[in-house]
């Protein structure tokens, strides 16, 4: 009854995925071609934003929508848990942690919000939550709606980023914005921070910051959104307080899929889900005993209450466990890919720069470009709107006013969009407009060849002032 973890992912002959005999399939087009879905005119250099999934998986997706749609209590009630087991102890197996201290949710942002939302805050109004100016908007946003509905009884502090710098200058940003919250009478009670920031897209030294709080007596929460799939994450040796990340974006799993991990010792804390589930126990346990949907289980109350949140489509959490299984038997295995995908952003960051005459966001010790995305330059420079001159590298390239930031950048994307068949995440840092870049296992080098003739191309007619018409 039902899929089991060794059922047969429908994977293609080798043959047809250029493999060796003696090795795994060899990444690029004719991967992208064979196994993926994009339409051949399609260029993926934003894998970043909402990744991809193979066609293996693909056809697991859909396997297990049918089997819902054949037999829907019968899945949903009794299959669908065990199979949700099978991908939690898969995931955890790659993060080397316990399987109960793993659970999924639709997205990272979902896992951070079940964080702040759940913590309780001190009564006297000084506790603080830190994080550092390069967060995701959404996060951001989050911080800014738990100090608003809380009423004053906790407020943020942001930590600012000067880049390029080494990772010991993040981590001393974040000891220097804990004391300063200490010498105002503040309380800092968490930070926030990144495996890898989305803009721009550079690793953190997320273990260190994890000490680091652990060192302050702070609570860490990791914002994996780029995280799993990407970067090699030991989260048993690391042991943060809370983990969240996108399985859909680097693990190559249908949108939308999180993993998010609680630590045994935390899991009392993390009092609900978003929403409510049928898996919610009343403190004391004194009021009338509520009715759930699934049968008993033994589980702890913390995996109870993520299993069944609400009737929505969980096909893609089954999926994790095909995906990790599909990587390791096709592309082989997770260092393989981290290695190459390594290696292609930054040979393909170099030579897109070159072609730009430009270069790429990075450090002396290279530590952040040690993950599958890149950040190149693009020849356009801001101009303030207070009418300062651009001073430096700045001062000798074409520029645009600040006001017409967001008429340029959505210029540019639906460019890239309409007349390339590509899109490229476009923004604004260090006074000068910026391109991340993913890398994976489906592009080559002459792809960051294109896009750097291509950005090339449309920054000049940005130029010309066509983004005006």
């Amino acid at each position: 009854m039902g899929l089991t973890q060794d059922s047969e992912l429908p994977l293609r002959e080798k043959a047809d995925v250029d493999a060796s005999d003696n090795g795994p399939v060899k990444f690029g087009h004719k991967l992208k071609d064979q196994q993926f879905l994009f339409d051949p005119s399609y260029r993926n250099l934003n894998h970043g934003s909402f990744g991809t999934i193979p066609r293996a998986i693909q056809a697991k997706l859909r396997g297990y929508q049918d089997q819902a749609e054949a037999t829907p209590d019968l899945f949903i009630r009794y299959e669908y848990p065990k199979l949700l087991d099978l991908s939690r102890a898969a995931i955890a197996k790659l993060l080397r942690v316990p399987t109960d201290t793993c659970v999924f949710v639709a997205n990272a942002t979902v896992g951070v919000n079940t964080v702040l939302r759940n913590l309780a805050w001190t009564p006297d109004g000084r506790d603080e939550i830190l994080y550092f100016d390069t967060i995701y908007a959404g996060c951001l946003k989050t911080i800014d709606y738990v100090i608003e509905d809380r009423g004053g009884l906790v407020n943020g502090r942001s930590i600012t980023l000067s880049y390029p710098c080494e990772d010991d200058a993040i981590v001393s940003a974040f000891h220097a914005a804990v004391d300063a919250s200490i010498q105002q009478g503040k309380r800092p009670r968490i930070c926030l921070f990144d495996v890898v920031s989305s803009l721009p897209g550079i690793r953190f030294p997320f273990e260190a910051l994890t000490a680091a709080c652990r060192e302050k007596g702070l609570l860490s929460l990791i914002d994996g959104a780029q995280g799993v799939g990407m970067v090699d994450i030991d989260l048993g040796q690391v042991d943060p307080d809370f983990f969240v990340s996108n399985c859909h974006k680097w693990l190559h799993v249908p949108r939308g899929c999180a993993v998010f991990y609680v630590p045994v010792r935390n899991q009392a804390l993390m009092r609900s889900t978003l929403p409510t589930s049928h898996g919610f126990v009343p403190r004391g346990g004194g009021g009338k005993k509520r009715l759930g949907p699934l049968p008993p289980s033994p589980k702890s109350v913390f995996v109870n209450a993520f299993e069944f949140v609400g009737t929505i489509d969980n096909a893609p959490y089954l999926c994790v466990k095909d995906s990790i299984r599909w990587r390791e038997e096709v592309l082989g295995g997770e260092e393989r890919i981290r290695e190459a995908q390594i290696a292609l952003a930054r040979e393909g960051g170099q030579k897109a720069a070159e072609i730009l005459g430009t270069e790429v966001l990075d450090n002396a010790s290279r530590s952040m470009t040690r993950c599958a995305m890149v950040n190149v330059a693009l020849p356009l420079a801001v101009q303030p709107e207070d009418g300062k001159e651009l001073a430096g590298e700045l001062a000798s390239l074409a520029s645009f006013p600040e006001s017409d930031i967001s008429a340029v950048t959505n210029w540019i994307l639906q460019t890239l969009m309409d007349e390339h068949k590509t899109f490229v995440a476009i923004y604004v840092f260090n006074g000068r407009l910026w391109a991340r870049l993913s890398a994976q296992v489906y592009l080559e080098l002459d792809d960051f060849e294109w896009v750097g003739h291509v950005l090339k191309g449309v920054c000049e007619r940005v130029v010309k002032g066509e983004y005006k018409q």
